[in-house]
């Protein structure tokens, strides 16, 4: 199979500078080329990378800039060696042209010098005199020869240029350099605008305290708001220390998202894949991005092409979450803001409606115990009583010991007004009115039993002047997992956007902080609703009294399937490029166990239920929106009920 991921490779790497020595730099590069002209597209060094950003008044001496213009001549004749298949470089050099001396950048591939961008702006403030020995750059390109006792180069220079790099597929990439990204108005944004997908700064950005956190701040929002890659290369510990330390703390943001780091004083390489998908889907979603393009239209900016080809990775170099929806760090603070956000939603609600109480089906698994954490919060926030939650669990042909038990045990922490009513006779007779053999476990068994609980929420709450709280998370949604006018209604769902993947987390997360802040001993219960399996018990247990019906049997891991979502809400990626990462993604992590076959299989049954189900989305409740993906149709989807799906189930028959 042909590679379907649009990727760009790109090293990050500060080598141990010589001060003024060019020669030995240039030793260094190379030695560095070597090692990653077949691993990158692109590598990128540090600003004044050829002689060393602190040569302070050494700029002024000829030796200096003549041996300059023979280490970039010497660069570029040793890339030929690799030919087209050869990483592109970007080395910093001091350039003079025209009685000025410049701070520049060089991209160079292949035997070319592709082009030379100056920087823009010049910090002369604090610890920094670069108007001293330098020009701004703020020229349109024009072609320039440089020229040195060992050949004439000729390209374009100018700080208004675009690189194309690429063959059959193509990535635009923009350079700036070091306080350009600090301006207020940085060069790397018109860039972005115009056209570039990828922005690199090669940069010497000295270590003061707190500048590194700053420093991170500020690319990562350059990174989002641009809606770009972005590659930021510092000088190292070995520049001078006569006033200041550099670190060479270098960066790579996507989409304003870190995803790769050399922290300080770390000598390593930062070696990064840049999934192009993204930012395109992005900048296409975005209409905003357009707008400020349309806006930005008074300066032209020229494009270069560099031919080297875009690499074919077998394995991608960034860290992929087979559970996108599950925050990779900091747990419980991204939990609590979770949470906070559905409590604030169903609060603001309660208010509107004046009820006088709130109803919850409570079934002793993950979804229905989050809906009510969610509703005692809200009720404790409006203070109310925490009886005014009516939370009732409805037994029926499936329900065990265990699911019930951990039913009532856990509104007995919460203080709610706990009630138990049995669907049995209720669901008898309605087979005997509908002609149902009870001894056929089919689909109508299973719904009438969803109905009967829905209609028993639903008159308790007009009985009582309250107000259904639904339960169903976004991954039931996704896959119509829910029976229409049962548990798919309800007058406002607090789990509509949280991923069954998710909701695993936040029971635990939020079970646990509320055990530890007033209900002490909840965590019990808890931990028995976390480790019960998915189901909707509507089946006979077994015979000894287990759970006999698994939801993940039937529709398939639901890992996988919230995987397939985010992908394909969030990204609007093509199910061959799904497939991809969903597998880069399992061989990241090890205790994951999907063979291909596996996730090809479930893929499918992604794709035909999420667009055969999308008519119950279509009137699904209010819930508020926590993440980046949602399944409303007054919000993040909008779709016709009759999408032709089977052309995305075909497509994966070209990767088997």
């Amino acid at each position: 199979m042909k590679n379907v991921l649009d990727l760009f490779r790109v090293a990050a790497v500060t080598p141990k500078v010589h001060i003024g020595n060019v020669a030995e730099n240039c030793v260094q590069i190379q030695s560095a080329y070597d090692m990653l002209a077949d691993k990158a597209d692109l590598i990128v060094l540090p600003e004044l990378s050829l002689t060393g950003y602190t040569c302070e008044d050494l700029f002024n001496n000829r030796y200096l800039l003549d041996k300059a213009k023979e280490g970039l001549y010497d660069l570029v004749a040793y890339t030929r060696n690799y030919g087209e298949q050869g990483a592109a470089v970007a080395v910093g050099f001091p350039f003079e042209k025209e009685n000025e001396l410049f701070n520049c950048a060089a991209l160079i591939q292949n035997g070319s010098l592709i082009a030379v961008i100056p920087k823009t702006y010049l910090p002369n403030y604090g610890e920094f005199y670069e108007k001293r020995w330098f020009s701004a750059g703020d020229q349109d390109a024009q072609k320039i020869e440089i020229v040195c006792e060992k050949g004439t180069m000729e390209t374009l220079f100018g700080n208004n240029l675009l690189v194309e790099i690429g063959t059959d597929k193509k990535v635009c990439i923009g350079i700036e350099l070091c306080e350009d990204a600090w301006a207020p108005i940085a060069p790397g944004r018109m860039l972005a605008l115009n056209g570039a997908e990828i922005l690199v700064n090669l940069s010497a950005s000295n270590e003061v305290i707190g500048k590194a956190q700053y420093r991170k701040n500020m690319l990562g929002a350059m990174s989002a708001g641009c809606i770009c890659g972005y590659v930021y290369v510092s000088a190292g510990r070995h520049e001078s220390t006569s006033d200041l330390v550099f670190s060479g703390h270098n960066l790579m943001y996507e989409n304003g998202k870190l995803i790769g780091e050399n922290k300080p004083f770390e000598d390593t390489i930062v070696i990064r894949d840049f999934n192009l998908t993204k930012i395109r889907h992005d900048r296409v979603a975005n209409k905003t991005f357009s707008e400020c393009k349309n806006h930005c239209q008074w300066r032209v900016y020229q494009k270069v092409t560099c031919s080297k080809p875009i690499m074919s990775k077998k394995d991608i170099l960034a860290k992929l979450s087979i559970t996108p929806f599950v925050p990779s760090q900091n747990l419980r603070q991204r939990s609590l803001e979770i949470f906070h956000m559905q409590v604030a939603g169903l609060q603001r609600r309660l208010e509107t409606t004046r009820s006088k109480c709130v109803v919850v089906g409570v079934s002793g698994g993950l979804d229905s115990t989050l809906a009510l954490l969610v509703t005692a919060k809200a009720v404790q926030n409006l203070n109310l009583p925490p009886s005014t939650v009516i939370g009732i669990t409805m037994p029926g042909f499936g329900t065990t010991n265990r699911t019930k038990d951990n039913s009532v045990e856990l509104m007995k922490y919460l203080g709610c007004d706990s009630r138990t009513i049995s669907i049995v006779d209720a669901v008898r007779q309605h087979f005997q009115d509908i002609g149902q053999d009870e001894n056929v476990h089919d689909i109508t068994y299973e719904n009438c039993q969803a109905r009967e609980r829905t209609q028993i929420l639903m008159d308790v709450a007009n009985k009582e002047g309250g107000f259904v709280v639904g339960t169903g998370d976004l991954s039931e949604l996704a896959l119509g997992w829910c029976t229409y006018n049962g548990d798919h209604m309800s007058m406002y769902g607090v789990n509509a956007s949280i991923p069954k993947t998710l909701v695993r987390t936040l029971v635990d997360e939020i079970g646990h902080e509320l055990a530890e802040n007033g209900f002490a001993g909840m965590e019990t219960v808890i931990e028995d609703i976390i480790d019960t399996p998915v189901s909707p018990e509507l089946l006979p247990p077994n015979a000894d009294g287990t759970i006999a019906q698994k939801t993940e049997d039937s529709v398939g891991s639901y890992i996988l399937h919230d995987f397939f979502l985010y992908y394909t809400l969030r990204y609007g990626m093509s199910p061959a490029e799904i497939f991809e990462l969903c597998k880069q993604a399992v061989k990241q992590e090890s205790q994951y166990h999907f063979d291909e076959s596996e996730i090809l299989r479930w893929q499918k049954v992604f794709y035909t239920r999420f667009f055969r189900q999308q008519f119950k989305r279509n009137c699904m409740p209010d819930g508020v929106k926590v993440g980046s993906v949602s399944v409303s149709p007054r919000g993040d989807l909008r779709l016709p009920a009759e999408v032709e799906y089977e052309a995305f189930v075909r497509s994966l028959d070209k990767v088997e």
